[in-house]
């Protein structure tokens, strides 16, 4: 199976994680462009490139595009790029050209742009270090009360107007895809949301999107994983099963929906079916969270897995969601000391958010059930980056760092290497980047 990738942009978790879950069978030929093509967290992406690289594919059986990485140079860039509406517009025609030359099944999304909820401009436009909170607080409550909030008078109106135009820019564009859809040139188009509020444009939006026939999907980084899965042919059904089924009503950080509507929507997108255990082809253990779901590095706490770790006897794989952005320690602990590493063992994740981790995880999932050539090295590299990466460093290391510090990094992440290798019975040599020099992200290479 040929399967064309355009990524979000060229973080680990975006560009390298989807290479390495497709390796895991050897018949899947997987085509991503140059990593240099792509955008970073200052810098666009070169659309012109990678559409001359779509232009070059041979004839591809799927072909999987994060549109905002064609029409604004990235998922940051959509929020950030001052391209006009007719700019992105005959650049994303461009791009329908290229498509309907390719006759694939085309599996894309794009983001509803998102109002985060702090002053903080990482990933926002300059104004937002100053602004962001109130821009925030002015979409919450215009959407709520049903009328302009009086917050508009505290906002310069430069900076009101522009943010609002650039919102109205992407929502107009969105749109243009769901034109697109209704004509047929989308196998599945999905609308992501992330970083969601009880009120907002974002929600506004996402329910005219709805409106108009558009799905809506939240989450982010994780829909073109997810996408990749629904791509390869073949039937999986799968069972969720929770450390803490009293509490999966309850909803993640950073989401608007309940932790066992998140895994069901995750599973039907894949192209999955849900399943009783009886009958399942694979099961889904979540270890979900009581009361609320912990973030480390937020120092959020919550009850950490206390319980007996009874793994099923069918094909399993592991989404521990208890915290966002890493691993649960007791639960990754009463892992380790059972040495459940065996055949049925098909994956964990415990990366980001509980949507994150359920796409990244199902979509590997999936592949290796469903693998013409398995490849069992390829697997336990995949299952030993993201143990090095969602245990070790975000849930260990990460807290103990100052600055994004490489050579600090590796000397306090040797005793976790050790412990993965040996459960893992795989011997490799790492090498470790911060590739957007910042804590948040680390990219693990193994040799």
């Amino acid at each position: 199976m040929k399967i064309g990738f355009v990524p979000i942009d060229n973080r680990p978790v975006c560009y390298a994680l989807p290479k390495m879950i497709a390796e895991i069978d050897e018949a899947i030929e997987f085509f991503i462009p140059p990593r240099e093509f792509l955008g970073d967290l200052t810098r666009y992406a070169d659309c012109e490139k990678i559409l001359g690289w779509l232009k070059s594919l041979p004839k591809m059986d799927a072909i999987i595009i994060s549109l905002d990485t064609l029409a604004y140079g990235g998922l940051i860039s959509s929020r950030r790029s001052q391209d006009t509406f007719e700019q992105i517009r005959d650049r994303i025609l461009h791009l329908k050209e290229i498509l309907l030359e390719k006759q694939s099944k085309i599996y894309a999304f794009s983001s509803i742009m998102r109002i985060s909820n702090n002053n903080i401009n990482e990933e926002e436009k300059e104004y937002w270090n100053k602004w962001g909170k109130k821009i925030f607080d002015y979409s919450y409550m215009t959407h709520k009360l049903g009328t302009e909030s009086c917050i508009t008078n505290i906002i310069p109106t430069d900076i009101l107007d522009d943010y609002m135009q650039t919102r109205k820019r992407n929502f107009e564009i969105n749109k243009i895809y769901l034109e697109w859809q209704k004509e047929g040139l989308f196998d599945t188009l999905v609308f992501s949301k992330d970083d969601c509020a009880e009120y907002g444009f974002n929600v506004q939006e996402a329910k005219a999107i709805e409106s108009l026939g558009g799905f809506v999907k939240t989450g982010a980084d994780e829909i073109p994983l997810t996408l990749l899965a629904r791509a390869v042919s073949g039937n999986l059904k799968i069972a969720p099963v929770f450390t803490e089924p009293d509490y999966r009503d309850l909803i993640s950080n950073y989401e608007d929906v309940s932790i066992e509507k998140s895994v069901k929507g995750q599973i039907e997108l894949a192209g999955c079916k849900i399943s009783d255990i009886n009958d399942a082809d694979l099961i889904l253990l979540v270890n979900n969270f009581e009361n609320s779901q912990g973030e480390i590095v937020m120092k959020k706490s919550t009850k950490v897995f206390s319980g007996e770790l009874i793994l099923p006897e069918k094909p399993y794989m592991i989404a521990d969601v208890r915290f966002a952005n890493g691993a649960d320690n007791a639960f990754v602990a009463s892992f380790f000391e059972n040495n459940f590493m065996s055949e049925n063992f098909f994956g964990y994740s415990a990366w980001n958010t509980s949507a994150n981790s359920l796409g990244s995880l199902i979509c590997a999932g999936k592949i290796k059930f469903l693998a013409e050539k398995y490849n069992d090295i390829a697997f336990k590299k995949l299952q030993a980056v993201r143990l090095l990466d969602d245990w070790a460093y975000q849930a260990n290391v990460r807290q103990v760092l100052e600055i994004a510090d490489i050579d600090e990094l590796s000397q306090k992440i040797k005793p976790f290497e050790k412990q993965i290798s040996k459960f893992l019975n795989l011997q490799f040599k790492t090498e470790y980047k911060f590739p957007w020099n910042r804590l948040f992200e680390v990219e693990v290479e193994l040799n």
